[in-house]
């Protein structure tokens, strides 16, 4: 069953410099392998399009039934060099929250 990602998991993303850094994590631990197998750097990369030119990386947390995500060259030269509404990152958790997976339900 294909549902956002908002169903099973919420999200906070911020920024350093030039790079959003978004945090997802499982509302149950039930749900982490879902997220581990949806939610890949790939994924997310084409998710955003070309609002990411750089690398995506993923960093795996079990104990916190969660995944950090470093998107590089994300915010057009970052802060106080971007001319993007969101300088900072802040709406990029929410966006990948919309993101569609594949459910085990």
């Amino acid at each position: 069953m294909k549902a956002p990602l908002s169903q099973i998991a919420h999200a906070r993303s911020g920024d350093k410099g030039d790079t959003v850094n978004i945090g997802v994590i499982a509302y149950q631990p039930e749900d982490y392998p879902v997220l581990l197998r949806e939610v890949t750097p790939d994924r997310v990369k084409a998710h955003f399009g070309d609002l990411v030119k750089g690398e995506v990386i993923r960093y795996e947390l079990p104990n916190l039934a969660a995944l950090n995500f470093l998107l590089h060259e994300a915010l057009g030269g970052g802060g106080t060099l971007s001319l993007r509404i969101d300088a900072q990152g802040k709406t990029f958790g929410a966006a990948l929250l919309r993101m569609e997976i594949e459910l085990d339900r």
